[in-house]
């Protein structure tokens, strides 16, 4: 019997090392080599390794073209840890729980126009844990929300029709568990907030069609499903 593949992708320490830490946020290979201590060009390599083993995606940064920002697919993760177990006993195949949605804690989404994306995550969030986290969103430059995002979230029960979008200076002074950036460009104008919580960055596309729109509150919700199970775990701590 042959070891399957996460397992012998993710066993090696550094590999392990950068799982852990695109567990919490997408990372440019800038910021892994400063997380890690390691150069540039091993981390690379490890990353390719990852990628080619279907745990990690890169995406072009939207800010700066050169740059590339590499993300954990999470799910996937957990379908390959459900075999991994499976593969070697019927009883060791693990069934993730529900995420948790009786949760509490205050999350700030920001984009460029907190126009689409960030308003978003911010119903979504709202939506799914009943308001018990208090989710905002705002932008570095505010536009009018766009009416796909409206009927988006209108799809899937949550109305956005009554929201506005702000400017991120709204919310300087306050407290927030989670600050998550969701467009690269904002990514670089973020400023800090009191408590200075961890910089967490979800590098999304911009939507601009019906369907992008609809890939985009899907990876929302996915994302936003783990964070619940993090807040769970931090408030259990």
């Amino acid at each position: 019997m042959t070891a399957p593949d996460f397992l012998t992708a993710a066993a090696h320490p550094l590999r392990w090392r950068l799982l852990g830490e695109l567990a919490t946020s997408d990372l440019a290979v800038h910021e892994m080599t400063a997380l890690v201590g390691q150069p540039q060009n091993l981390v690379s390599y490890h990353l390719r390794q990852l990628r080619d083993a279907g745990l990690v995606t890169a995406r072009r940064s939207s800010a700066d073209g050169r740059d590339s920002y590499y993300a954990l697919d999470l799910g996937r993760c957990a379908e390959l840890l459900a075999g991994a177990g499976g593969s070697l006993h019927p009883g060791l195949r693990l069934h993730p729980p529900q995420p948790p949605r009786h949760v509490s804690g205050r999350v700030l989404f920001l984009c460029t126009g907190n126009s689409a994306r960030s308003q978003m995550a911010e119903g979504l969030l709202r939506h799914g844990t009943g308001g018990t986290v208090a989710a905002h969103s705002a932008g570095s430059r505010p536009k009018p929300i766009h009416p796909q995002a409206v009927a988006t979230m209108a799809a899937r029960g949550i109305d956005l029709a009554g929201a506005r979008s702000k400017h991120l200076d709204e919310f300087a002074g306050h407290r927030f568990d989670r600050v998550i950036t969701l467009c690269d460009r904002v990514k670089e104008v973020c400023p800090e907030f009191p408590g200075h919580p961890r910089p967490v960055h979800w590098s999304i596309p911009e939507p601009d069609d019906p369907a992008t729109f609809a890939r985009v509150a899907d990876e929302l919700a996915a994302r936003i499903d783990f964070l619940l199970y993090t807040f769970a775990s931090e408030r259990a701590s």
